[in-house]
């Protein structure tokens, strides 16, 4: 991905360097418990039913200082965030007439608050929809490269692009009457919406793709490639086999590996908000 030079987002938050409280890890079944984590960190999975009640593990505290590649990651992240703003700002004029709100993103280290709940390596990336700001540690990503091998500065700028997928669901309305629905469902169920809400996200970060393709002429070869090995890597069912646990799909909520490869490649392929409808398909 073409980024160095380019336009950062004037709406990011760095905490990056403040004083964080301990994490306290545990121990991981046959994942480990730095994969777990990282897998929890990067792609947004919540993974904390994955550890054991074993041992206690390490605890970790914020450097207070900045290396050279944190900066250059932050860099990346910031340029990758205002394509995303770009690009959504066009499609909601252009195909929904409507405005749209750019999200905020708090990079930070280790662990930070906020109103949706501790933001640390075990949630992983996320959207809060009270605040309206995606929080992201980005101190990860060689690590990542060598435990899962999710490499690539495009499987990065997919964790991105997924995320802001959440925001553009909340301004779409989308994010409130799924909430409304699992409210009332039983964990099945709820876990069901959520594989939709998450599918949706990753066809949104597919059609952001598309986009930046399209209008900024960023995208290299191999790039798409990455983000779909990345999907691949990070499909409940993998990440369960991969911690030695039998696959039960009532337990997932963010989709197997097919799934998310699928939906990511249907927002890629088509470049239309219309074609990420997950929740009218009889099985998604």
């Amino acid at each position: 991905m073409k980024w160095q030079g380019r336009r950062g987002s004037r709406y990011i938050e760095d905490r990056r360097g403040a004083s964080g409280s301990p994490l306290g890890l545990r121990g991981a079944g046959g994942l480990g418990v730095l994969a777990v984590v990282l897998v929890g960190w990067y792609f947004g999975v919540d993974l904390t039913p994955l550890l054991d009640q074993g041992g206690q593990g390490p605890s970790v505290q914020t450097s207070g200082t900045l290396s050279e590649e944190d900066q250059q990651m932050g860099d990346f992240v910031s340029v990758t965030l205002a394509d995303t703003e770009e690009v959504w700002a066009k499609i909601f004029t252009d195909e929904l007439g409507r405005t749209y709100h750019p999200a905020t993103l708090v990079l930070y280290s280790q662990v930070t608050q906020s109103p949706c709940g501790t933001a640390s390596g075990a949630t992983g990336p996320f959207y809060c929809p009270s605040d309206k700001k995606v929080y992201l540690d980005t101190d990860f990503f060689t690590t990542l490269s060598r435990e899962l091998g999710a490499s690539g500065d495009f499987a990065a700028a997919y964790v991105v692009a997924h995320e802001i997928g959440h925001h553009v669901q909340d301004e779409l309305g989308v994010l409130s009457k799924v909430n409304a629905l699992r409210a009332k469902a039983g964990a099945a169920e709820s876990n069901a919406l959520s594989v939709r809400t998450e599918l949706q996200a990753d066809c949104l970060a597919g059609i952001w793709a598309f986009h930046a393709e399209e209008q900024f002429g960023t995208i290299e070869r191999g790039d798409i490639a990455e983000a779909m090995n990345a999907a691949a890597r990070i499909g409940d069912d993998t990440l369960q086999r991969n911690a030695g646990r039998r696959p039960m799909p009532d337990s997932f909520t963010h989709g197997t590996s097919e799934q998310r490869q699928r939906w990511f490649e249907t927002g890629y392929e088509s470049g239309n908000i219309g074609h990420c409808d997950t929740f009218s398909v009889a099985e998604p």
